[in-house]
């Protein structure tokens, strides 16, 4: 049999490929506009073990939704963003998550509202919903492709003593 670590990195590839896959399928099936965010957030999430996937869903998805509203309020008070605008939309959001007591979903929500403070366009609030609902659909991917079962042992079964 294939050495332990080289079974697990083909799983958790496998897991990550078809969580992606899906993903994009989906967001195109809907016609969301950047089915990119729902491969990256299902590729990002996906963890050979079931349980470290639906851990880091929740903050993922609670940074997503935090950096979409701020990305989108800051917007509406600033409709051009520059450079400095986009970081203090990046502060605040990451102060507010740790305020709000999500640590884990601090670097995600202030990469979200950087992306919307960046590229939004004229409809902030369209942008920062799509990425939410891109962001959704991934996780929802990578945690349904999570239960499936593991398909190859890491290691060796050992025999029972008598």
């Amino acid at each position: 049999m294939s050495h332990p670590s080289h079974t697990s990195a083909l799983q958790l590839s496998l897991r990550a490929a078809l969580a992606a896959a899906f993903a994009i399928a989906l967001a195109k099936l809907f016609r969301l506009p950047s089915p990119m965010f729902a491969m990256i957030s299902a590729v990002i999430v996906t963890d050979l073990q079931p349980s470290k996937t639906r851990e880091s869903a929740l903050p993922r998805l609670a940074g997503t939704v935090l950096g979409a509203i701020v990305g989108a309020a800051i917007c509406a008070v600033l409709p051009r963003p520059g450079a400095w605008e986009v970081g203090l939309g990046i502060l605040v959001a990451m102060l507010l998550s740790h305020l709000l007591h999500l640590r884990d979903a601090a670097k995600v929500a202030g990469y979200v509202c950087g992306v919307v403070l960046f590229s939004h366009g004229d409809h902030p609030w369209f942008y920062a919903f799509h990425r939410t609902i891109e962001t959704a659909l991934g996780i929802g991917m990578a945690i349904l492709v999570s239960l499936v079962p593991k398909l190859l042992r890491a290691t060796e079964p050992k025999p029972e003593e008598s």
